[in-house]
């Protein structure tokens, strides 16, 4: 049986305990990228509180139905149906044509889910492959009387559905009707939104598919509850995504759904907040962002993002700087190098770590358990992880197993500390030489040998007593 796990519901404002539709399993669909362009790390750092919760489900006993989309149609560059498509600029502007575009940043996207140690979902589905479930769901909205056609497209008609806006609060929001007044002279309404777009709009549009409607191609919106419900079903648990969906793009998948199903649609919705720069949201728009890569490049681990990323709580805005993910970086660097320290006074350290499983009447585990299974708590379990690994009552056994658990639990890379190859006497003579011209402050010397030791794959890091040498990424 299921252990009690608590989120906070964005459509309650509450938290709430963790009720299934099905008992043992979690049924979960994730606002995937839009593959225009690279991720930048405000994006990643929802896939991982998003990975987070995969995991802290499974720890709790529950299988866990994980669906992701990819958007490789694009969508436009406002999510109220205005703008140009992101796809096509990102083309003209690469020289490639969309359907390479959306390879090409599709596989980047899954080297960096990959990099940050994200679990494969059960359902990867592109909106490329599913235009037929999205055709089908616009024609059910249509004979249920919820579209009207304008201008050669088809729209769904916000006002014959009662409940609009109960996730975004748009009820509370007068003055927001007022305000979003859009250039799109064929809805009849502000809020009414596009299901499927013709050539009569976009004559340039390179993907589009025979429709009853006219050769075309899909609203971004529709996309969502089309392949959520043909892989999870009419109903299921929990929907995930940025806060920056709340307003749009999940209270339109939310009208356009329970107006098809005629019934509830997603029991719990969990939004990650935004990473911040220079006290403003980290977008693409701007073309000026930072990527996993760009990080990779000045010598940090991915897993020192996502320690990063876990030490703030997910609903809560987190400020990115050099400074804090140095933080990080020492900090998860601490942790291995204690591992390591345990692997060689340790007998049997490997096995423990990997392979054992621990008490769940440990007080340590009872208590990280009670901190991620309270709204995923990451930065309580941090803390608690590490007033646990700093205590010397507690014996090295015991200490390595709650770690390894942990370490398959936030995927916090620790496994380094027992794979973490030695870097060769080559290597090492070039970090020597450096640190004795540091210490004659040689500088430029210094500079040159580092440039040495990192053309030969390694990074070299100043400590108090010396230097560390790490494998690069």
């Amino acid at each position: 049986m299921a252990h009690p796990v608590y989120f906070y519901n964005t459509l309650t404002r509450q938290t709430e305990l963790f009720q299934p539709l099905e008992e043992g399993r979690a049924r979960i669909y994730c606002c995937g990228p839009t593959v225009y362009n690279y991720a930048h790390i405000g994006n990643l750092r929802t896939y991982i509180f998003e990975d987070l919760l995969h995991r802290v489900l499974e720890d709790a006993g529950y299988r866990v139905d994980h669906v992701v989309n990819v958007t490789d149609v694009g969508h436009l560059t406002s999510d109220g149906d205005e703008g140009e498509d992101k796809m096509i600029k990102s083309a003209r502007e690469r020289g490639m044509t969309v359907w390479d575009i959306a390879e090409f940043f599709t596989r980047a996207f899954f080297r960096d889910w990959e990099a940050l140690g994200l679990k494969n979902p059960g359902v990867v589905c592109k909106a490329t492959e599913h235009i037929q479930d999205m055709i089908a769901l616009i024609q059910k909205l249509e004979q249920k009387g919820f579209t009207y056609q304008a201008g050669g497209n088809v729209y769904f008609d916000t006002s014959r559905f009662t409940d609009y806006g109960k996730l975004a609060l748009l009820d509370r929001q007068k003055a927001d009707a007022q305000g979003r007044v859009d250039s799109d002279p064929n809805k009849r309404h502000p809020r009414d939104f596009v299901l499927w777009f013709t050539q009569s709009k976009f004559s340039d549009q390179a993907m589009t598919w025979d429709s009853p409607w006219g050769r075309g191609y899909p609203g971004w919106h529709i996309e969502c509850s089309a392949m959520s419900s043909k892989y999870l079903g009419e109903r299921f648990d929990i929907h995930c995504g940025g806060v920056d969906h709340i307003p749009v793009h999940h209270t339109n998948e939310i009208a356009q759904s329970e107006a098809a199903f005629g019934h509830p649609w997603v029991h719990y919705w969990l939004h990650g907040e935004f990473l911040v720069l220079q006290k403003e949201k980290m977008s693409k728009s701007s073309g000026d962002f930072l990527t996993l890569s760009v990080l990779t490049s000045k010598g940090y681990h991915p897993m020192d993002y996502r320690y990063f990323v876990l030490n703030a709580h997910y609903r809560t805005q987190l400020v990115f700087s050099y400074e804090a993910l140095d933080a990080a970086k020492n900090g998860r660097m601490n942790l291995i190098e204690r591992l390591a320290a345990m692997k060689t006074s340790t007998p049997s350290a490997a096995t423990l770590f990997f392979e054992s499983s621990v008490d769940d009447e440990d007080e340590v585990v009872r208590q990280i358990r009670s901190d991620l299974y309270n709204d995923l708590n990451a930065p309580k379990a941090l803390g608690t992880l590490w007033t646990m690994v700093k205590d010397t009552a507690i014996p090295a056994d015991r200490k390595l197993r709650v770690l390894g658990w942990v370490d398959r639990l936030l995927g916090l890379g620790l496994e380094h500390a027992f794979r973490e190859e030695s870097a060769p006497e080559e290597v090492e003579s070039l970090a020597r030489q450096r640190l004795e011209a540091r210490k004659l402050k040689n500088w430029s010397a210094a500079d040159e040998l580092r440039r040495q030791i990192e053309s030969r794959g390694w990074s070299v890091e100043d400590i108090p007593d010396g230097y560390r040498l790490r494998k690069k990424v």
